[in-house]
């Protein structure tokens, strides 16, 4: 017991950290794009760019099978350390949108070996309580994507000064998974490899449910957290609020989720995960909803409402990955994983690609609806996958 709550307190920090490069330049998108004169869409590749490199990182992964034919603890420490060199290459010598764009696409491609391998890795120590142990670990990866706006807030000095301490953080996480993390009980030996598993993860009807709730929830995640902080942002300063705070918030917004994930979990692990999905989803969904109508009133109820959206947006997302190491193939879980993150991944580059669109036609106070869709179509795959499993 002791020995596995060593390994889950060690990945989840090593998660934590490495993905602090996730939203790195995004915290400052506001100073790269003041310095350089960049235009709100060069600014938003500035995200999107990880997106697309962390969904061409996940599919080339996936067709070769690296997460079951590689050590897991290896994959995530050679990627950490390729994820921080690409982002300390973007801090220290990138001077225009063209090379930042291509170093944030390259990092997305390093982070693919940082996140779904973390939680094959997470799978090796955990059967019973499986659902807390991976909300944990995407807590505190949720943390991490929230960590640069808490550097911009309260760290001294320039953009690229607080774009470096994201890739310190990266090496810091692949010196703890290389030196101090081992597989659990529960792993199984390298894997060879085949290329049918792609088509076998499609063809298992509970995988397949399971992935789809995550797609509709990846749907709504990504483009409420790169373009939330913007609109807190303008709303706050609409408000006649301070930048100081408004950053608070936007940390706030994204950090929560680490506390809606374990809880999420924990009540997974009892009542079952279609059902806790369900829920996170029907609340994160009626957010979205909710919350232009309040741009450009008061502080405090735009904090409060990102407290609850924050928490539930991302609260069910280890619930479907922990589904998927449920139902899948045991031997090729990491194939499975990634798999799931790949599709859901692309997913989130059309919302958030489409937003600008939806503010510019809707404005700030129906933007967000048409995200709802998402957590709807997601909440009609998990109540079957429910029905599934009550008739299993």
């Amino acid at each position: 017991m002791a020995g596995r709550k060593t390994a889950l307190a060690l990945i989840a920090l090593a998660e934590l950290f490495g993905m602090s490069l996730w939203f790195a330049a995004s915290a400052v998108a506001p100073q790269i794009a003041q310095e350089w004169h960049l235009t709100a869409s060069a600014s938003a590749w500035l995200t999107l760019a990880v997106q697309l490199g962390f969904v061409a990182g996940t599919l080339a992964s996936a067709l070769l099978n690296l997460p079951d034919v590689i050590s897991s603890r290896h994959l995530i420490a050679l990627s950490a350390v390729g994820g921080g060199a690409a982002n300390a290459l973007l801090a220290g010598f990138a001077h225009g949108a063209s090379s930042a764009i291509a170093l944030r696409f390259l990092t997305g491609v390093f982070l693919a070996g940082v996140y779904p391998p973390g939680m094959k890795l997470i799978a090796t120590w955990f059967r019973q309580g499986r659902g807390v142990a991976l909300g944990v670990m995407i807590g505190a990866l949720t943390l991490g994507k929230a960590s640069p706006y808490l550097i911009n807030t309260v760290g001294p000095g320039h953009w690229r000064f607080h774009m470096a301490v994201a890739s310190l953080l990266a090496v810091a996480a692949a010196l703890l998974i290389a030196l101090f993390v081992r597989e659990g009980p529960f792993a199984l030996s390298n894997q060879p490899f085949d290329s049918t598993q792609i088509g076998k993860v499609f063809s298992n009807r509970g995988v397949r449910l399971a992935n789809f709730g995550y797609f509709g929830h990846m749907w709504e995640l990504y483009a409420m957290w790169t373009w939330a902080p913007v609109m807190i942002r303008a709303s706050v300063a609409a408000s006649g609020g301070s930048t100081f705070f408004a950053e608070i918030v936007s940390f706030v917004l994204i950090g929560s989720g680490a506390i809606g994930c374990v809880i999420a979990g924990i009540v997974a692990d009892r009542v079952g995960r279609p059902i806790v999905a369900s829920v996170a989803m029907a609340i994160s969904g009626a957010c979205c909803l909710a919350v232009g109508f309040l741009f450009g009133g008061s502080p405090t109820l735009l904090l409060l409402m990102a407290v609850v959206w924050g928490a539930t947006v991302v609260a069910d997302s280890a619930q479907f990955s922990a589904a998927v190491t449920e139902l899948a193939d045991p031997r090729y879980l990491g194939t499975a994983l990634t798999i799931q993150t790949c599709i859901g991944f692309l997913i989130t580059t059309a919302s958030i690609r489409l937003l600008p669109w939806f503010i510019d036609t809707l404005s700030w106070r129906y933007a967000f609806a048409p995200l709802a869709l998402g957590p709807a179509l997601g909440i009609i795959a998990m109540m079957r996958l429910q029905g599934m499993r009550r008739a299993t």
